[in-house]
């Protein structure tokens, strides 16, 4: 039989169920760096003919410095201007016409650090969703081609065309993260409610 007293037997019991919120909590922190560990083009959603202002955002998962950044821009997409980042050089691709098709930055991305090349785009009318296909290059001469198909290991970012007005960049990452805090919010009061009453 235990010698425990019920104020103790509550307070081991709390510390059990902080300790599954917490590793439910920590697990949440993962789904996001791992779903987004390639090269992704933000916002996820935006409105269609719309003026929008895209991110390419870019991190470096490797041992060597990310040292060039290549993307094409879908051919419904009219862009119109970049940001300058700084310690990076922008070179932007065109065809006979003068019309933008892509562009290639380079410069020295390190190792787990990541950076956002924004530019200014205006959306096709119709339309369901867009592809950007990226190239990254590493710091010795290996290349990913960020161009497969969605559910790939190396797919290309896809933006989804809606009429709504777009949200802002990282708007659809953020509504994930809340509704996968929620979650993780009610199964620690859950297991709290059930430790309780074990106890």
């Amino acid at each position: 039989m235990s010698n425990r007293t019920a104020p103790e037997r509550r307070t081991r019991a709390l510390r059990r169920a902080l300790a599954v919120a917490s590793l439910v909590c920590a697990a949440g922190a993962l789904v996001p760096a791992v779903a987004n560990a390639h090269v992704t083009v933000w916002p996820r959603s935006a409105a269609r003919g719309a003026f929008e202002r895209y991110v390419v955002r870019v991190p470096n998962e490797r041992t060597t410095p990310t040292t060039r950044v290549e993307i094409h821009f879908p051919a419904e997409v009219r862009i119109s201007s970049f940001l300058e980042v700084a310690g990076w050089q922008l070179q932007v691709l065109t065809d006979s016409a003068g019309k933008v098709t892509g562009a290639v930055w380079t410069g020295s991305l390190p190792p787990k650090r990541f950076i956002e090349f924004p530019f200014i785009g205006v959306n096709p009318k119709e339309g369901e969703r867009v592809v950007f296909p990226a190239t990254q290059t590493y710091e010795g001469g290996e290349v990913v081609q960020w161009t497969g198909p969605e559910g790939s290991k190396t797919p290309a970012s896809v933006t989804t065309l809606t009429e709504r007005p777009a949200a802002g960049a990282g708007g659809g990452a953020s509504s994930m993260a809340f509704y996968f805090a929620l979650a993780a919010l009610g199964l620690a009061l859950a297991s709290l409610g059930i430790a309780l009453r074990r106890a």
